[in-house]
């Protein structure tokens, strides 16, 4: 039997609609209980009168649905019915309520066009959240104000979440999916954009949230060292291990583990890898016996993944086995409406951890931030901000930004620019000159120490080394040296 639409609460009219289809009266109560008080709710338990309600009556603002209701005890699964939703009502936000986290029921529901996944059983903040997330990115709930734009989610003492563009909100939106799905998950982005951040998310809103976190850095210490620290070590396994030690997977049992720099980890690593996650087992180093472990991977890297593994530098069957689920994380020179709203953030982040008072920002200095190309992203625009507040010299910020330049230290070369004088070629020269002279002032404080400059730019060694040719830019002893151009 289905519970008729007259079940809907009295709401006014102007609230937004909600119809719950889920053949357990049980879980029909509980939404009702939740959300009556806020919204205009209407109950089915039957898919039938789900459909003829959408025929007869004003179509609700969102609909709540089991993933396993079946249609008049045809058999049909609710598959059928997503198709025929989407067919017939393709504006509808649809959130699935569904007891299974398998990647395949996630991905099949979200390529059909299901707005969400929420995992039963669930809590009232699962729901409140849902909710409100998807009526609001449909514009169906009023919004208080600019704030209310502006998604700051408090992730531990030093970090959180912040969105204030379309194409993090839609990141955000895929870390809250992910983050009910049991599974692997491989984040790709340059260098600075936030993909530790954006794991501390899928972490805190997952199941294991209230397991340890750990972090790994893949890059930082050679294989010995790396295979160590991930898998731990046996008495006598090498000259030192005087005791047994577990690695970062056994103490991070049940938990989450962060592979950062995935992309440098060492190819004789890279199969054990691939070990714990298929089965999740593997060995202590000097250990003949198997250590069985429940532990959710993420991994991420600012390297071009397809082409590492078409140089035979990664596993392509690993990759796979990663790539559970992908994000790329946009670099900052692509949501620059963030750009403002991330340097307050990051004011009022520093001034309280080096107990001071928030500096203002100007629009000079705005403009200065505004017209940055960041390099390095979001890492770099914090310690942009970071100078700012301790240096507390506008100017000397806004010059680092928009650096004059300075034939002492380079020579740019424009030979080639033919006489053209055009508006397009005037901007590009213009361009290359503000970034031309930031490598030089960088160079110059750095002594010429190109793997610093690097560094402090924020950039990689190749790509300094590159820019240096491209600029033709020399120390001043060496600036006609024939030596000096061959080795920059």
């Amino acid at each position: 039997m289905a519970s008729t639409p007259s079940k809907a609460s009295k709401k006014s009219t102007l609230n937004p609609r909600i119809a719950i289809l889920d053949p357990d009266q049980a879980v029909l109560n509980y939404l009702y209980r939740i959300l009556a008080d806020r919204f205009s709710v209407s109950q089915f338990t039957e898919a039938s009168e789900l459909l003829q309600s959408l025929k007869e009556s004003p179509v609700p603002d969102l609909l709540l649905m089991d993933w396993h209701v079946a249609e008049d005890g045809s058999g049909e699964s609710s598959l059928s019915l997503l198709a025929k939703l989407r067919a017939s009502r393709p504006s509808l936000p649809i959130i699935m309520l569904s007891c299974s986290a398998e990647l395949k029921e996630v991905v099949t529901v979200t390529r059909m066009g299901a707005t969400d996944v929420i995992l039963k059983p669930f809590r009232k903040a699962d729901i409140d959240m849902a909710v409100h997330e998807c009526l609001k990115e449909h514009g169906k709930q009023p919004v208080s104000g600019n704030n209310d734009e502006i998604e700051e989610i408090p992730l531990d003492e030093n970090t959180s979440f912040v969105a204030a563009s379309k194409c993090m909100r839609e990141i955000e939106s895929q870390c809250r999916l992910v983050a009910r799905a049991d599974i692997p998950v491989l984040i790709l982005g340059e260098s600075g954009t936030g993909k530790e951040v954006a794991t501390l998310l899928i972490h805190k809103l997952s199941a294991r949230s209230q397991r340890s976190f750990m972090k790994v850095n893949c890059a930082a210490m050679p294989a010995d060292l790396l295979e160590s620290e991930l898998f731990g070590y046996e008495q006598g396994a090498f000259t030192g291990a005087v005791k047994s030690k577990p690695g970062k997977f056994e103490i991070c049992n049940n938990g989450t583990i962060f592979l950062d720099e995935i992309g440098e980890m060492p190819a004789v690593l890279q199969a054990k890898l691939l070990q714990v996650l298929q089965d999740g087992s593997f060995s202590r180093l000097g250990s003949r016996s198997s250590v069985k472990v429940d532990v959710r991977v993420i991994a991420a890297t600012n390297i071009d993944i397809k082409a590492a593994i078409a140089q035979k530098t990664f596993r392509e069957d690993l990759y796979y086995r990663l790539n559970g689920f992908t994000l790329k994380m946009p670099p900052l020179r692509e949501r620059t409406e963030e750009i403002s709203i991330l340097a307050h953030h990051f004011m009022r982040k520093v001034a309280a951890k080096y107990e001071r008072a928030p500096l203002s920002i100007s629009s000079a200095l705005m403009n200065a931030l505004m017209s940055h190309s960041w390099p390095g992203n979001l890492r770099e625009l914090e310690n942009t901000i970071k100078r700012y507040l301790i240096l507390a010299d506008e100017q000397a910020i806004i010059d680092e930004l928009i650096p004059r330049p300075s034939a002492e230290f380079f020579t740019l070369n424009v030979e080639n620019n033919g006489g053209d004088g055009s508006l397009k070629q005037l901007v590009q020269n213009l361009k290359g000159g503000a970034e031309s002279a930031a490598i030089a002032r960088t160079l110059e404080g750095t002594g010429w120490n190109r793997k610093a400059a690097a560094s402090e730019l924020q950039i990689s060694y190749k790509a300094l080394l590159y820019k240096i040719k491209q600029y033709n830019l020399f120390p001043p002893q060496k600036q006609f040296s024939p030596v000096a151009r061959h080795e920059a």
